[in-house]
């Protein structure tokens, strides 16, 4: 079986990691790395960054020296708070039907 899990769907992990503030790439890989036991690497990271900013989920903030954070917007945390939410639902039948075997 492949790891076609939510959890290893990069998208995801990283407006996770901007649910928790602002944060620029290596600051994301270092969240998504201890909350999600996963290493995206910086293709795989940047990629997700733009799909997410060309969808209007993340916006780029001003330069910090030579890092650029970003953040959720409006519409990326409705959407984040939608896909969690029916993640949540699918767990709770998944587990109780498990736990029923």
């Amino acid at each position: 079986m492949s790891d076609r899990s939510p959890g290893s769907d990069p998208g995801l992990l990283l407006l996770i990691s901007l649910s928790g503030g602002p944060k620029h790439g290596h600051a994301m890989l270092l969240d998504v790395a201890a909350f999600a036991g996963l290493r995206l690497g910086p293709g795989t990271l940047y990629g997700a960054l733009s799909r997410l900013e060309e969808d209007g989920l993340v916006e780029p903030l001003p330069l910090e020296g030579r890092r650029r954070p970003y953040r959720l917007t409006d519409s990326g945390l409705a959407a984040l708070r939608g896909r969690l939410t029916g993640l949540n639902a699918a767990v709770s039948i998944g587990l109780a039907r498990v736990g029923n075997r």
